[in-house]
């Protein structure tokens, strides 16, 4: 096999730990180039191309989250990962670990981390590497590794996100709720929704997005009736789609051009969160990508037009 085969083969394995360490997929696709170039320019075989390829991305990545974590506590307003719609990498063997992991809530958790925690708790506790490997991975001792990766898990189990077990119930229940959001069915939307409810929205000061979070059944309730108004006036698309492994719901102008990706977090048959990402930036990745500003202005002249 060649090296192009060897490493189009891991490309996925590659990205799915280059995008838990960093959040972007763009970042994360950048890595793994960089990974490639590096191999390509490596003269000797390596034992173990998957480890090889895999400390490497990793190394560059625990790099990329150092630089990258200095601009997100300058990023205006609420941070969230770039969503993630088409996972290329599967294991059935550890396909929870994968699923969970790659959430919203998860990715916005792992941000409490430094980047040598994250990258030894996403190995460990994701990825399922022994500590000798990611000892030389990362290039500590493993006892160090073992401090790093028990330190990441006290902080990751404070917050962690707890999710209905059963996928088609979450699914379902999703699907529900896009129904009435369509409909404008107010009634309908508000028993999907848990009395603490939150909704909220990255906009990165690029599009509109709430100025913090909208808090309890009613409030949102309230919220998400206007966005309905909103989405009948502007002629909006909402479908429903995974999102980082969760249900979630992806809306887009007529001709196809993304305004919103929104992550569902479902508990005891109720939606807990809503994480909508609407910065244009986090969602160039998923095609074109329209004026939210210039939408919603629309909106606004189309109900008002209306008699």
């Amino acid at each position: 096999m060649s090296r192009t085969e060897e490493f189009t083969a891991l490309r996925p394995l590659l990205f799915a730990i280059a995008y838990r360490i960093l959040g972007s997929v763009s970042e994360a696709e950048d890595a793994v180039q960089e990974t490639w170039l590096r191999y390509e320019g490596t003269a000797a075989e390596p034992t173990s191309v998957k480890s090889f390829l895999s400390a490497v991305v990793t190394r560059i990545s625990i790099d990329v989250l150092r630089s990258a974590r200095v601009r997100r506590e300058a990023y205006p307003g609420t941070w969230f990962p770039e969503p993630l719609v088409d996972d290329p990498y599967e294991d059935p063997a550890r396909s929870a670990e994968l699923a969970d992991s790659v959430s919203m809530a998860a990715l916005v958790l792992l941000e409490r981390l430094s980047p040598l925690e994250r990258a030894v708790f996403v190995l460990r506790e994701v990825f399922g590497l022994d500590f000798t490997e990611i000892a030389a991975t990362v290039e500590r001792s493993e006892p160090a590794c073992r401090q790093l990766a028990s330190r990441a898990r006290r902080h990751m189990a404070e917050g962690r996100p707890r999710f209905d077990a059963d996928r088609r119930e979450r699914e379902e229940l999703a699907a529900r709720f896009i129904e009435a959001f369509r409909e404008g069915d107010v009634d309908g939307l508000t028993e999907l929704l848990a009395a603490d409810v939150q909704v909220i929205g990255d906009g990165g000061g690029k599009a509109p997005a709430f100025p913090r979070p909208v808090a309890g059944r009613e409030k949102v309730t309230r919220a998400f009736h206007a966005f309905a108004e909103m989405l009948s006036a502007a002629d909006l698309v909402i479908e429903q789609h995974e999102v980082n492994h969760q249900p979630g719901m992806v809306i887009s102008t007529a001709d196809g051009q993304l305004l919103a990706v929104m992550a569902l977090d479902v508990l005891d048959g109720h939606i807990q969160t809503f994480r909508g990402v609407m910065n244009p930036d986090k969602l160039a990745h998923l095609g074109p990508v329209a004026d939210a500003w210039a939408v919603q202005a629309r909106a606004v002249q189309a109900r008002h037009e209306r008699p």
